[in-house]
């Protein structure tokens, strides 16, 4: 291999190495605290190489949050097109697959990244929750109408419905990325965060069926 083949291949893969870079800076120090030095330094650049393909810190946050948590909503999307199953199973699939490939990786420490800098970098937040909260919320609210329309859910209001499906969801993306990681923050059961949610699902499921 010669060494200008070597070098193609090295900047053909550099803005996904940044990319791996930023979000690992991203979830350890915030998004204030990190720097486009320490993101290039990361990733083993030039302090200037970022701005070859980012005009700003701003453009990378929302690269990484639309290279991982974005690229999966529309993964799942994909399945719920396709899905012959019962809605229940359909929401199960969702949080597990969300849970694998977001949660159980840095990704999922994006989450309480943005809630805690919300009021400090508004137009971000507005970002994360247009292209992700919102999408979201109407897949879950899109497999409720489905349960409720074959009859397998009962009519229940959807968007507060939608809510209370989410809201452990996102406690355990918060707690697995903060609480979890300090001494006695994480119990047995959290051992196993997927499960954790996958029961209360369960639960939560068993209120959508149909009453005698």
């Amino acid at each position: 291999m010669t060494n200008a083949t070597r070098w193609q291949r090295k900047k053909d893969v550099r803005p996904g190495e940044i990319l791996d870079a930023a979000l690992t800076q991203f979830v350890e120090k915030g998004f204030r605290a990190t720097k486009l030095e320490d993101i290039a330094r990361a990733a083993g650049v030039t302090k200037g190489t970022p701005y070859l393909y980012f005009a700003n810190k701003e453009e990378i946050f929302k690269a990484v949050v639309r290279e991982t948590q974005v690229a999966n909503l529309s993964k799942l999307q994909a399945m719920s097109q396709q899905y012959d199953g019962s809605s229940r199973e359909l929401l199960r699939a969702f949080v597990e697959q969300w849970w694998q490939q977001v949660g159980a990786t840095p990704s999922g420490g994006l989450c309480k990244l943005i809630m805690a800098e919300t009021a400090n970098f508004p137009e971000l937040a507005q970002f994360y929750f247009n292209e992700v909260i919102l999408p979201a919320r109407q897949m879950v609210a899109q497999v409720l109408e489905r349960g409720i329309a074959q009859g397998e859910f009962r009519a229940v209001p959807i968007d507060t419905t939608v809510e209370t499906l989410l809201a452990p969801l996102i406690h355990q993306l918060i707690w697995t990325h903060s609480f979890a990681t300090v001494q006695g923050g994480r119990s047995a059961a959290e051992n196993d965060p997927c499960r954790v949610l996958l029961d209360g699902l369960d639960l939560m499921l068993n209120g959508l069926l149909p009453r005698d």
